[in-house]
């Protein structure tokens, strides 16, 4: 992932430029204005020059839009090709000025950045390579051509600072705490595995970014899952979901991780298959609440099969082979159960007709849009209404459950009370008064209690025909 850029045009004559300023600078005697830098674990104090905003180039490798690049891939295969060429330029300051989720729209904190920009100018400075590529301020850059500045501040990193120090120093930057702008969670992501490609292990990644290794491995493994669905997403036409589509989703996608951990080892084929239906829910935009939905509960009742068109689930019900062999070894592993497979092939219908409709691509007809939509839109209903189902079925358990459950806290904290009873007479601290008010408190609960069980249970058990019995002795009936 990580790549060397080639010096941009007029990178020589930039250079001099920079290094005459920054020579002027130091030539002029008193306080210079400089910025700090997080560099291989020590801090490093580059000198701030005043630099025209028409010979600075925007960062192809910053990391605050990676995920967004994959938004258009036309213009992001012309800003591969040529990174400093104006194509590319052009690419990155419209995904600058986009929303993160969806750079088809422009995002709010954009105009904001500019109306502060424009009320009290730029407050903190820049920083670029002795080339003039902004390695911070590229979003601040963007704004002020916007208003028509013609000039803007810059620390200057030293010429020799490599490809990886850039990119380390831009990293630490953007995880100080004092940041305005986060990275977006997939920028994040991304982030990480870069670090991770660069050899540096989970406990020093982990601490880099203010996050426990545990978090860590989650990320990794949601950044793999999110990969590994865009892959399946791919249809004939070389259309695929792209990493801004999985923008927003980070709790759930964490609530997932979380519950396939937990019925791995139980049982794996109960955790594949909510896998796939939770990813498949979230994908169709299905709140956070609504996905908790699509558990064990979910899977045994069935609520899902119960409403799912025929043509839909078609796919996966096939004959499945018993063992799959791992080519070169000469083994054999379980091969997945028709459940799980009949999982993903629905999740891989819904996943193929998101990428249908999420494309830009020009070369899918609006009849194959169409029939997308169509698809997603039947996916969404029953899963919808599979929701709604165990939602319902889960109130009615709740409100079953809510009597026994209030009378066994009851019961603990009798338990409780005769405990403490014990241990106040034994200090001969007992109120007799107050415990006498609680003990008629009771009395009158318990007549309730009896009077309400009488009523609602034809055919008492044990326990609610001993409770109607000793309401009866005690004439509380």
């Amino acid at each position: 992932m990580l790549r060397e850029f080639p010096p941009p045009p007029r990178a020589a004559a930039f250079s001099e430029l920079i290094k005459k300023r920054l020579e002027e600078v130091r030539g002029a005697g008193g306080t210079r204005e400089t910025v700090t830098v997080d560099w291989n674990g020590q801090q490093t104090h580059v000198d701030v020059i005043d630099l025209p905003l028409s010979g600075l180039y925007l960062n192809p490798g910053t990391h605050r839009i990676r995920a967004q690049r994959t938004f258009d891939p036309v213009r992001d295969e012309a800003l591969e090709r040529e990174p400093f060429g104006e194509e590319g330029q052009l690419y990155l300051r419209d995904l600058l000025m986009a929303r993160p989720d969806n750079p088809d729209l422009r995002d709010p904190d954009f105009d904001k950045l500019m109306e502060d920009l424009q009320k009290f100018g730029q407050n903190d400075p820049g920083l670029v390579t002795h080339h003039g590529v902004l390695v911070n301020g590229n979003t601040r850059a963007v704004a002020l051509r916007k208003l028509g500045a013609q000039s803007m501040r810059v620390g200057v990193l030293p010429s020799s600072f490599t490809q990886p120090d850039i990119d380390a120093v831009e990293l630490a930057l953007q995880l100080r705490l004092d940041q305005k702008r986060d990275y977006t969670y997939i920028n994040r992501l991304l982030a990480m595995e870069e670090q991770a490609t660069l050899g540096r292990t989970p406990e020093q990644i982990a601490k880099e970014f203010r996050i426990r290794t545990s978090t860590y491995h989650q990320e990794r493994w949601i950044l793999s899952t999110i990969k590994e669905l865009n892959g399946r997403s791919q249809s004939g036409g070389g259309v695929e979901l792209r990493l801004v589509d999985w923008e927003g989703a980070q709790e759930r996608l964490k609530e997932l991780q979380r519950l396939y951990l937990k019925l791995e080892t139980l049982d794996r084929d109960q955790a594949e298959i909510l896998k796939e239906w939770r990813l498949a829910a979230i994908l169709l935009d299905f709140s956070k609440t609504d996905v908790r939905h699509i558990d064990e509960e979910f899977l045994k009742q069935g609520y899902l099969s119960k409403v799912l068109p025929a043509d839909l689930a078609e796919g996966g019900e096939a004959a499945q082979p018993k063992a799959v062999s791992i080519p070169g070894l000469g083994l054999e592993v379980p091969a997945a159960s028709s459940a799980v497979s009949a999982a993903r092939a629905l999740n891989d219908r819904i996943l193929r007709a998101a990428a249908a409709v999420r494309t830009t691509k020009t070369e899918l007809s609006d009849t194959e849009k169409s029939k997308a939509q169509a698809l997603l839109d039947v996916a969404k209903t029953a899963f919808d209404q599979a929701i709604e189902f165990h939602g319902r079925d889960a109130r009615v358990r709740k409100r079953k459950q809510l009597a026994p459950a209030r009378l066994a806290d009851a019961s603990a904290n009798i338990d409780q009370c005769v405990t403490d009873l014990v241990q106040a007479r034994t200090s001969n601290s007992l109120d007799e008064e107050a415990f006498d008010e609680a003990v008629l408190k009771l009395r009158s609960s318990f007549r309730k209690l009896a009077q309400q069980a009488g009523r609602g249970i034809p055919n008492p058990g044990d326990g609610v025909s001993w409770l109607l019995a000793a309401a009866a002795a005690e004439g509380l009936q």
